[in-house]
């Protein structure tokens, strides 16, 4: 988040709703319920907002907002990135930050089912 926020004035972060996680990752998922998660990112101090997006990808949102720069981790292709042609069409930026080695949930979870 920190890194996201370093390259602009505001971080505003798009999370999966509790029904787009399920659709996606199966009915075990998500472990903490939106609002939580919603909680917990607004906490940090480098996110400015939190927006849950229902649908399954944040396409609209990223469409309605037009960030200038839209950031995903380096697990995504660059030809991937969903809201890319837009937020460059707009003249904004698209940047890929590495990932944080063991920091997902899904690892997570693996881990804490492997025990």
């Amino acid at each position: 988040m920190e890194q996201a926020r370093a390259l602009g004035d505001r971080l505003l972060v798009a999370i999966n709703s509790d029904a787009a996680v399920r659709a996606a990752k199966g009915p075990k998922r998500p472990i903490l319920p939106q609002a939580e998660r919603a909680e917990l990112l607004a906490a940090l101090a480098a996110v400015d907002d939190v927006a849950i997006f229902d649908e399954p990808t944040p396409q609209a949102l990223y469409a309605a907002l037009l960030p200038d720069v839209l950031v995903k981790g380096a697990d995504w292709a660059a030809d991937a990135i969903v809201g890319r042609a837009e937020v460059e069409a707009a003249g904004g930026r698209v940047v890929r930050v590495p990932l944080l080695e063991g920091r997902s949930t899904s690892q997570l979870v693996e881990r804490i089912r492997g025990r």
